[in-house]
């Protein structure tokens, strides 16, 4: 979980949850984080609620937290960071 500051372990997950400053740019963080998890073929859990996105990690397949959502989170931290919140 190093360099993962904004992330919360819940349970076999890991959680962040992001305000942007407006839905469209919840909306465009979203896309980009979709793009990326595509191509890694792992697929974060995300929750909209108008400015309000909540990403949340875990491999299904493993039971718990595997080094896929680690880099994801990090990967997901970028796109963040390219968005206006």
């Amino acid at each position: 979980m190093e360099g993962l500051g904004e992330w919360v372990v819940d349970g076999d997950s890991i959680r962040r949850v992001v305000e942007f400053a407006s839905f469209l740019g919840g909306i465009e963080c979203v896309r980009n984080v979709a793009a990326d998890a595509e191509a890694m073929n792992h697929h974060p859990d995300i929750d909209i609620r108008w400015r309000t996105v909540t990403f949340t990690l875990s491999t299904h397949s493993e039971g718990g937290l595997t080094q896929l959502d680690i880099e994801l989170a990090h990967q997901i931290d970028a796109a963040v960071l390219q968005i206006d919140t």
